[in-house]
């Protein structure tokens, strides 16, 4: 019991190591035991067969017939035997009569006597190969044949036997032969299992199976149980490990071995994948989600293991900052006419002051119609409070910018809005990527037009600017996330997000005309089911 808590103690490439090496010593032994078991067998059969060619020899002899019939040893009997002993090596030449009396054997005082072995099967008819038996000469290997006369009756035998250590003998120099090439496919054996077990200790990084066990329950616990989304790609640009919520956040399963570039991912995703340089709450749109991504090289012993990225949800975070948003450029629009509105009550004021009452009526009428010139443009075309608010804001925002925004005169839109965040995000991204590019535009005075039309429950939008238009080069990756026109960092967003709220719905966001020498670019957004026509009134 306790070899065996030492031998569970000893780590488990050395129990490797041991078992291998006695595996190797037990095949080993085996092996010599059955080689050594087939080997006897066969320089046995070997001695017998030349004992039975020499007994088949001499039992046909007319000497040895006569005299066996004769049942006379004779003097030229014995010279024959000694003949054949001498020239075969072999122990003895025994010749007896019918009823198994020595006519010739190489001890002369054993002639005359019966043999000490059973004769029977001989003097039967019937020959004897391979039989070890112990007789007067000590053990030895013998086959025995009868001896017959011509008219076949058995008058006698032959025995010939060879000494048990002529077989023993060579059956030791080729078990010693065999021992030499057991040790050394016993060394070989033992370097091969070193060498593997140094292999094993190498790629295990010399942890034990427990705590390879552990560490694999770790990893499951970390990757299922954290709320975010992990994805692990290797050096080589495939998908070594990820979570369930990796694949619910990107909307798309992501099978392990895959390479990362047939996966189509966002291309700010692939960028970061690609580039592997540490990113931290990077923004890209997957689906209908906005998330936040961090990524990291790993590295372990100057070995590059690949990136792992670091996925959080922020569609509901981001919604409401487009509500924000909608919020704050209503506020914008109303602090710009607040502005404006105290200005021209402390003008007013000054005139009463003055006792100018004339030209202060004539001023409030001037006011009055174009307070309510703006409003009354928007509501004709515009029955939506939102919209019109949205409008209203845009239009106070592009003014402050430099830039005139104006409503075109087919613009239709009776049914109150379903979805306000959505029309901000869609609206709102596309009149503030306009107002940029007329304002940053070569073109004089800066302009932008918008044009709302709708169609059942689906609103259509098309924005037009006095920029420069699109290039060729961005018509493609326009609506990728991190591609911008803008000087700033951090831009690159609005379009994909407008075309991301667009596409929830079952519509879209396109470029329809790139612009060019008497216009800037055109975009056109196609919404359904965001009016609600039960609200028509």
């Amino acid at each position: 019991m306790a070899d065996t808590g030492v031998f569970r103690r000893m780590r488990f490439s050395r129990q490797i190591l041991i078992l291998q090496t006695g595996v190797v010593v037990l095949v080993l032994v085996i092996g010599l035991a059955l080689v050594s078991v087939l080997l006897w067998g066969t320089l046995r059969d070997q001695y017998g067969q030349r004992a039975l060619a020499i007994a088949r020899a001499v039992s046909s002899d007319p000497v040895v017939v006569a005299n066996a019939a004769d049942r006379h040893p004779g003097d030229d009997l014995e010279q024959r035997v000694r003949a054949v002993t001498d020239q075969t090596g072999a122990l003895f030449v025994v010749i007896t009569d019918d009823h198994g009396i020595r006519l010739a054997h190489p001890d002369p005082a054993a002639i005359g006597k019966r043999v000490s072995t059973d004769a029977s099967a001989a003097l039967g008819g019937r020959e004897v190969v391979s039989s070890v038996q112990k007789g007067t000469l000590g053990l030895s290997v013998r086959s025995k044949t009868p001896i017959r006369a011509g008219s076949g009756q058995v008058v006698g035998e032959v025995s010939v036997g060879y000494e048990i250590g002529a077989p023993v003998e060579e059956l030791v120099r080729l078990i010693t032969i065999s021992l030499v090439f057991a040790a050394g496919a016993l060394a070989l054996g033992v370097g091969a299992s070193a060498l593997l077990t140094r292999r094993l200790n190498r790629l295990t990084h010399g942890l034990e199976p427990h705590e390879l066990t552990e560490l694999l329950y770790e990893r499951e616990a970390v990757l299922h149980g954290i709320g975010e989304g992990m994805l692990a790609v290797d050096a080589a640009g495939r998908v070594s490990a990820r979570n369930d919520e990796a694949e619910r956040l990107l909307g798309k399963p992501l099978p392990v071995g895959a390479r990362v570039s047939e996966l189509d991912l966002s291309p700010r995703l692939g960028k970061a994948v690609e580039e592997r340089q540490p990113v931290d709450n990077l923004l890209a749109v997957a689906g209908n989600r906005v998330l936040v991504v961090n990524s990291r090289a790993v590295r372990r012993d100057d070995r590059d293991l690949g990136t792992v990225l670091t996925l959080r949800d922020r569609t509901d975070l981001d919604a409401l900052t487009r509500e924000l948003d909608a919020v704050r450029s209503l506020s914008d629009g109303l602090r710009a006419q607040r502005h404006e509105f105290s200005n021209r009550l402390h003008t007013l004021s000054g005139l009463l002051q003055l006792g100018h009452h004339g030209e202060a009526v004539e001023y409030l009428q001037t006011l009055t119609e174009t307070a309510i010139a703006l409003p009354a443009a928007i509501g004709e075309s515009v029955a939506d409070p939102y919209l019109q608010a949205l409008l209203a804001a845009k239009i106070e925002q592009a003014g402050e910018k430099g830039v005139t925004l104006c409503l075109s005169d087919d613009s239709y839109v009776a049914s109150p809005v379903s979805d306000p965040i959505t029309v901000n995000t869609v609206v709102g991204n596309l009149l503030d990527n306009a107002l940029h590019a007329a304002r940053m535009g070569p073109r004089r005075p800066a302009s932008a037009e918008i044009a709302l039309l709708e169609e059942g429950t689906s609103l259509h939008v098309s924005v037009v600017d006095s920029g420069a238009g699109v290039s060729g080069e961005l018509c493609e990756t326009l609506f990728d996330e991190g591609v911008s026109t803008k000087l700033a960092p951090g831009h690159g967003l609005g379009l994909a997000l407008a075309r991301q709220a667009a596409r929830v719905r079952g519509g879209d966001v396109w470029l329809a005309d790139p612009g060019g020498a008497d216009r800037g670019a055109l975009f056109v957004a196609a919404v359904p089911g965001l009016l609600d026509q039960g609200g028509n009134s």
